[in-house]
């Protein structure tokens, strides 16, 4: 498939007032987008976050967030894994600290095909935020995703600031690259944002930001949410003059829907006024990133 409808969750933080609820939610958000077409649906990072109001005891407490949202992760990704298959769309679920053998907890990910394949994107780059208080370790490796919709590539929030995190995807074959984020702040929302639009169009191909709105001042860790959904192409040919091809209301909980079409990124790459995907070389000497490969078809 190169041409596809994407649903961007601009994703309401709300205090859940039990799992079953949660569940609700999340399955009336899919089957809307369902609904409508999509094809590709992208949750914020951290927005399961809003899971540890199911906790009163843990819910001032930073770290006590962690290990009580983490001890449901089997069952959100149940969830996840279920609608995806029952609705034929693929899911990026909200992203969550997720625990690991050796004791780190980073933050993960996951994209839920429907044919049950799981892929899983770690962030790469902490915040302040996540490295001095929360104590969320760095995940890797990069990856990209082979799906039925063409190769995916996930920058989390943070990473997608970081060009070569999103040149390795763009190298290794990503034409659209997600980046679901969680900021306290507009200023946060515009520099992720901004990051976002850079690497559309240093790579000539799509970049979609999915962001969380709302004000939970119940919650430690999602107290203020700001930002928008996006879906952005590089300023180029066919593409509008400021490359934002959708572009939700600040704040407001509710999908933006996008357009796909991958053969787009091709002519962009081939025929722009501007190569700079071609002439990345030129500006200097990088050490590339590796990045895997995992196959979700």
């Amino acid at each position: 498939m190169t041409a596809f409808k994407i649903a961007l969750a601009q994703y309401p933080i709300e205090r859940i007032e039990s799992f079953e609820a949660w569940r609700a939610k999340i399955k009336g958000w899919v089957i809307d987008a369902a609904h409508e077409g999509a094809k590709l649906l992208v949750f914020p990072e951290y927005a399961a976050m809003e899971l540890a109001a199911l906790d009163p005891a843990s819910m001032g407490d930073l770290h006590g967030t962690i290990g009580f949202v983490a001890g449901l992760i089997h069952d959100i990704d149940a969830h996840h894994a279920a609608l995806a298959a029952k609705h034929g769309v693929h899911i990026v679920a909200a992203t969550l600290p997720c625990p690991l053998p050796d004791g780190r907890i980073v933050n993960r990910a996951r994209l839920f095909a429907p044919n049950g394949k799981v892929g899983v994107q770690d962030k790469l780059v902490m915040t302040r935020f996540e490295r001095e208080k929360w104590n969320i370790a760095a995940g890797g490796p990069v990856r990209v995703f082979d799906t039925a919709l063409g190769r995916i590539g996930i920058s989390i929030c943070y990473d997608v600031e970081f060009p070569l995190i999103a040149r390795a995807q763009a190298e290794a074959g990503a034409t659209l690259i997600l980046a679901p984020s969680c900021t306290d702040s507009l200023q946060g929302y515009w520099r992720v944002r901004i990051g976002a639009q850079a690497r559309a169009l240093e790579s000539q191909c799509f970049v979609a930001q999915a962001p969380t709105v709302g004000m939970a001042p119940w919650s430690p860790v999602l107290d203020e949410n700001h930002g928008a959904a996006g879906l952005f192409a590089p300023p180029d040919g066919d593409a509008p003059d400021d490359g934002t091809l959708a572009l939700g209301p600040l704040g407001h909980g509710q999908w933006v829907y996008g357009d796909v079409d991958l053969l787009r990124v091709a002519r962009w790459r081939a025929d722009g006024n501007v190569r700079p995907f071609t002439h990345w070389p030129e500006s200097g000497p990088t050490t590339p990133l590796p990045c895997e490969v995992v196959s979700l078809i």
